[in-house]
């Protein structure tokens, strides 16, 4: 009696679609064909082609690389709107720029994780860029160097160099002027409890001022045209601490004090030194880091030597 042999079902594509968006969703940071070839294992290897290059040409899946090899993961709705009709490469460099955050990446590094030719990528990214969803931001770390992330992220101070910066330029001026009203607020707090006429302790206690306070005036004064944090009024009072004008001391504080942090406030407060620096170190050669290398007929030398001079004529 011959063998009778019965064909196996073909499964709806449809059906296969949804299997692997399961998979998907159990395994968020992603499944390799191998998961979905162990889960299907009847299924063919050209069906489950063809299904995971629809859910990829429709966005419901990202393309992303590793270790182990080609990884399919679940797509947020929004970003599947956007990335809607573009192609598999497009989709990779487009989450290679999204896994990068606010801190943007290189096109260098972009190139070392898509495994794409660098032409190939300068065409995606002008691409992407044309569409509104990357943009390129220069990075002080480097004049030439140009880091891409999604067209909605502030960048991160770390790119741009914060409020400090303006078109990669440090502007020296804008920081010594914002030293000059901190300290000058400062100061007034402590002339102001000196003449309360109070005990010393309370005087003293009186002179302190809190970051959100000193961050209200310079805000009030209206010198910056840039929105300064409190977080950078805080880096410019570090170095009038640095300079030894002004001490901090750090209290305790009730959830939901205004200037307050993890139930803690910085306090600040202007100081006089104990004694007066001698003439030495007032001298440009008291903080020379090169002091040692200076001789006469030398390439740095007192003769030339532009603080020097600048320090006599003062």
């Amino acid at each position: 009696m011959a063998e009778v042999k019965v064909k196996p079902e073909v499964p709806d594509p449809v059906d296969i679609e949804n299997r692997i968006i399961e998979l998907c969703h159990q395994f968020p940071h992603g499944i390799t064909d191998q998961v979905i070839q162990n889960d299907m294992p009847h299924m063919e290897a050209q069906q489950r082609a063809m299904a995971i290059n629809r859910l990829l040409s429709m966005g419901q899946l990202d393309l992303l690389r590793s270790n182990a090899g080609l990884l399919y993961r679940i797509k947020e709705s929004q970003n599947a709107s956007k990335m809607k009709g573009s192609d598999n490469q497009e989709k990779l460099v487009y989450q290679i720029i999204e896994d990068a955050g606010n801190k943007g990446i290189w096109s260098r590094d972009i190139r070392y994780k898509s495994n794409l030719p660098l032409t190939e990528i300068n065409k995606i990214l002008k691409n992407l860029e044309s569409k509104k969803l990357i943009k390129a931001v220069k990075s002080v770390a480097a004049s030439k160097k140009k880091v891409y992330m999604l067209y909605n992220l502030q960048p991160d101070r770390s790119v741009t160099g914060g409020a400090w910066y303006s078109d990669q330029d440090f502007e020296s001026e804008f920081v010594e002027v914002l030293n000059q009203q901190c300290f000058k607020f400062l100061q007034s707090k402590a002339e102001a409890a000196r003449e309360s006429k109070q005990n010393p302790m309370i005087q003293r206690n009186s002179s302190f001022a809190s970051s959100h306070e000193v961050w209200k005036y310079i805000c009030e004064l209206g010198i910056s045209k840039v929105e300064l944090s409190m977080e950078d009024i805080e880096t410019i009072l570090n170095t009038l601490i640095y300079d030894g004008k002004v001490e901090m001391t750090i209290i305790a504080a009730k959830e939901g004090t205004v200037g307050s942090v993890d139930g803690q406030m910085k306090l600040y407060r202007a100081v006089s030194p104990l004694i007066q620096p001698t003439g030495l170190v007032r001298t440009p050669c008291g903080l020379c880091p090169v002091f040692d290398d200076c001789h006469e007929g030398g390439e740095i030398s007192p003769s030339n030597c532009i603080y020097m001079t600048e320090w006599l004529e003062f």
